[in-house]
């Protein structure tokens, strides 16, 4: 909460500068957080006991509630968005990097409260309880299981021996990324507040523009180009990218998951190009939408340079199947990742093979790795609960007058941190029509990919609460 409350101060620059008219609601928004968070502070035991897994997922998933909660005050105070309802829903989906938004004009927002708005993606990305463990040695016992439970993927590579350190890497690496990225965007004619705020869009795979229009506001390839470049490298896993700092190009140019990602994307942009050609003047135009577009959606970021629901079906469910893939594992990134897709398709063949061949002894690698059977059923349950999820919850929101399309879009567009989705949730549309309950649900939809399901499943569950 103390951290939240000095978050909330660092728009204010831009708000003086743009003429301060939400200013009070930054302050007012701070000191809610400020105060109760000293408070509880210094009313805290200062011995902690180590804190467990158990804990571990409590905490990550209380904080993030608490963060959308508390975050959503200034859009509220200032007037920007009057429900708390739909404040709520902007801010999870700003936190959780989804970028779904209730808003139809972005533009008449005040600087501040679009900066925040954007800084929520920024800190959401690579996760709020890393950042918390990296500048705060208070919780140096214990940080691992927090970070188990927040960074996106199956696992999680120790980059030093602390944990603290091993945040301090992640964050260092993610700062020089967006600073590099604000820079070229500058270059490429943006100011400095719309190239910041699209930096920490892109950096975070979350999406939210300045712009009504998103990029497409900009109509330029150099500004495309490098978006395109640094969504690629923020859905990449950023242990791998702390290898390529290194110099360890080896081992960054072999990495099996990498590779994988990197097809996908190839793959789609070359069948979408070739099926959307009619719907260009040239092939190259049609070359220029489709590869922004499924780096985009692959990323999980929701930048929109062209509205797909105007492509043909085929174009459009390759974008369909490629929101549930996401980027890799340990980037920022929602979706299933690509790690679990590529370990469930070798398992897959595996057990074809098992069937002709059923004494054989196959085991599934990845690379010169074995996995252990645990990882097998870990993924294949995850893989289930995820199918699952996204069925009820397609089912339970059609039943608030919404069609088949934009039910499984908005369900697909929230649980894997997207934002825009089909039908009535498109590209050029937005969530404000939905119902209120709908809202709610898909913030918790949010929640639940951001937090790779089992963290917050997990605390649903009766035995949790059993000592």
């Amino acid at each position: 909460m103390i951290f939240l409350g000095i978050a909330l101060l660092l728009p204010i620059p831009f708000s003086i500068y743009y003429g301060a008219v939400d200013l009070h609601s930054l302050i007012i928004s701070s000191i809610i957080s400020l105060v109760p968070g000293i408070i509880i502070f210094f009313k805290s035991p200062k011995k902690i006991e180590e804190i467990r897994p158990k804990e571990g997922f409590f905490i990550v998933t209380i904080t993030w509630l608490l963060f959308a909660g508390i975050g959503s005050l200034p859009f509220v105070i200032s007037g920007a968005i009057p429900s708390y309802t739909d404040a709520f829903f902007e801010t999870m989906s700003g936190f959780t990097t989804t970028g779904a938004s209730i808003l139809s004009d972005v533009e008449v927002l005040p600087k501040g409260i679009l900066f925040w708005r954007s800084l929520t993606h920024w800190f959401g990305g690579l996760g709020i309880i890393v950042l918390t463990v990296a500048i705060l040695p208070l919780l140096q016992v214990g940080g691992m299981q927090l970070l188990k439970a927040e960074v996106p993927g199956p696992n999680v590579d120790k980059l030093s021996p602390r944990i603290g350190d091993t945040a301090k890497i992640l964050w260092s690496i993610y700062i020089f990324l967006t600073v590099f990225e604000t820079i070229l965007l500058i270059i490429g004619g943006m100011n400095l507040f719309d190239a910041l705020c699209h930096s920490f869009g892109t950096m975070a795979t979350g999406g939210f523009s300045t712009k009504n229009a998103s990029i497409a506001n900009y109509s330029s390839i150099y500004i495309e180009i490098v978006i395109i470049i640094f969504m690629i490298i923020a859905g990449t896993n950023f242990s791998l990218l702390h290898k390529l700092f290194q110099f360890k190009f080896k081992e960054f140019i072999s990495n099996r998951e990498f590779l994988f990602y990197l097809s996908i994307i190839l793959f789609a942009i070359l069948l979408i190009s070739i099926n959307i050609q009619n719907n260009y003047q040239s092939f190259f135009d049609a070359l220029r939408y489709s590869s922004f577009q499924v780096v985009s959606i692959m990323t999980t970021t929701g930048f929109a340079t062209a509205d797909y629901e105007k492509w043909s079906s085929a174009s459009q469910l390759i974008l369909f199947c490629l929101m549930f893939i996401g980027g890799s594992a340990g980037s920022t990134a929602g979706g299933i990742k690509v790690i679990r897709i590529f370990i469930l398709l070798k398992y897959l063949y595996n057990e074809m093979l098992r069937l002709i061949h059923p004494q054989a002894v196959i085991i599934v690698k990845v690379g010169n790795y074995s996995l252990d059977k645990k990882v097998l059923i870990n993924i294949t349950g995850f893989f289930i609960i995820y199918v699952f999820i996204t069925v009820f919850s397609t089912i339970f929101i059609s039943f608030f007058n919404l069609d088949f399309v934009t039910s499984l879009g908005a369900v697909a567009a929230t649980l894997n941190n997207i934002g825009p989705g089909f039908g009535l949730v498109g590209p050029v549309e937005n969530y404000s029509i939905l119902h209120d309950v709908v809202k709610w649900y898909l913030s918790l939809l949010m929640v639940l990919g951001r937090l790779e399901i089992y963290t917050l499943l997990i605390l649903l569950t009766p035995f949790y609460w059993k000592k």
